[in-house]
């Protein structure tokens, strides 16, 4: 969550997250038009770009260098990719592609998977756990999971009742959540076992689409939006543990009302009473338009980034400790130079109350690597440590480690 790739109909933008106030364009490219699909390996010089104009065919780009690393051309068109350091995975409508992403090399293909019109899956990006989730079922909400570094079948995970239209893995590969075509619960579950370990309620009132669900860094909250206006933003845990004492409020009484009963009803009913509800909410000033959030720690603070499909990248505080509304504090226009899109309202926002700062200067959510084995990219350009290079490949796909993460004070 520290860069941002866009694909428009003359090619495809790179930037950087690493300010709120300034937008920087690390890279533009108008060398193929009406590019649908760009995804950026980290922050290093390798993208894969994927158009309109060939949309059976995949380029991988060293974008630094202006170079093509090499293509590949499928069956059918290619309907989303994702990549770790180890695996790049290609998804067609009925098939998936698993390449080494040192050599480029196909190593494995997954034929006669159920229909995937969206071609949807999720891939971890930790490299050391390259588990692979695509929809088991074109009726139902089953998930299948593949271990990409073995190249077996880990485990199929009866998520929903209905089909499935989100899935996200966490920063260490170790938890899944997904999201059903109904949209109005989510759940979480541990990987490789497929045990669910939470649950959210997105809403009741109406079926919604959700278009991106996605953990923070150190895996605490889970974001879901939709083509509605709200934004949803879950804590996970488990608020049974440990909880102190509550006040002898109305509210807390009819609480402990409520637990006792679900202990006489039927699991379903019990199952929807013990719903959490979301820790912090946004509401967008677009409705009905496809957008993409992600959370970050952009200058020390936690912020949902929320992207919209008509070119504009919004910034909002998240209060990690309160969570509630959160406030919107900048607008980025994507498609103009690359500069700041003035937004004169936020800038008359009121400080930050005291707590809050002091709240997140606490700690990092950048994980450490001592809990997630293989697991070097974003928490070791944090700290300034280089890559290794046996990483790397010697073959053609070869990145220059000092230039691609140099140090970051921070």
């Amino acid at each position: 969550c520290s860069s941002l790739a866009i694909g428009t109909t003359t090619g495809y933008r790179l930037f950087s997250l690493s300010s709120v106030e300034q937008l920087d364009q690390v890279h533009e490219s108008n060398e193929i038009p009406d590019v649908y699909i760009v995804e950026r390996l980290f922050s290093s010089s390798l993208v894969v770009v994927v158009s309109h104009a060939k949309p059976q065919q995949m380029n991988v780009y060293h974008f630094k260098k202006g170079t093509e690393i090499c293509n590949y051309s499928y069956s059918s068109n290619i309907l989303s990719i994702r990549l770790n350091r180890q695996r790049l995975v290609v998804c067609l409508e009925e098939s998936i592609y698993i390449h080494n992403i040192k050599d480029m090399k196909l190593l494995k293909t997954i034929l006669d998977t159920p229909p995937n019109t969206t071609g949807l899956c999720a891939l971890s990006i930790n490299h050391a756990n390259s588990y692979l989730a695509y929809p088991g079922s074109a009726t139902s909400g089953e998930i299948a999971l593949y271990d990409g570094n073995t190249l077996k079948t880990a485990c199929t995970i009866p998520a929903h009742d209905g089909p499935l239209a989100a899935l996200a893995f966490n920063s260490t590969g170790s938890k899944l959540a997904s999201a059903s075509e109904k949209g109005t619960v989510i759940r979480v579950f541990s990987i490789p076992g497929g045990q669910k370990l939470y649950e959210f309620r997105r809403g009741m009132k109406r079926y919604v689409n959700i278009s991106s669900l996605v953990f923070s860094m150190d895996s605490q909250f889970l974001c879901a939006s939709s083509n509605t206006e709200t934004v949803h933003i879950f804590k996970l845990e488990h608020l049974t543990d440990s909880r102190p004492e509550e006040p002898p409020t109305w509210s807390g009484y009819m609480g402990k009302m409520f637990q006792a009963a679900t202990n006489y009803l039927p699991a379903q009913v019990s199952g929807m009473m013990n719903q959490d509800r979301a820790f912090a909410t946004v509401r967008l000033n677009v409705s009905g338009q496809r957008n993409i959030c992600a959370l970050s720690t952009i200058q020390k603070l936690p912020r949902l980034l929320v992207t919209t499909s008509d070119g504009h990248l919004y910034i909002y505080n998240l209060d990690p400790q309160d969570g509630g509304e959160c406030v919107l504090i900048k607008k980025h226009s994507l498609l103009g130079s690359g500069k700041m899109e003035e937004n004169k309202e936020n800038d008359l926002r009121p400080p930050l109350p005291q707590s809050y700062a002091a709240t997140v200067a606490r700690q990092s959510t950048v994980p450490s690597t001592s809990t997630m084995p293989g697991y070097s990219e974003d928490g070791g350009a944090l700290r300034g440590e280089v890559i290794p290079e046996h990483e790397f490949a010697t073959g053609p796909v070869c990145l220059d480690d000092e230039n691609e993460f140099p140090p970051v004070s921070i």
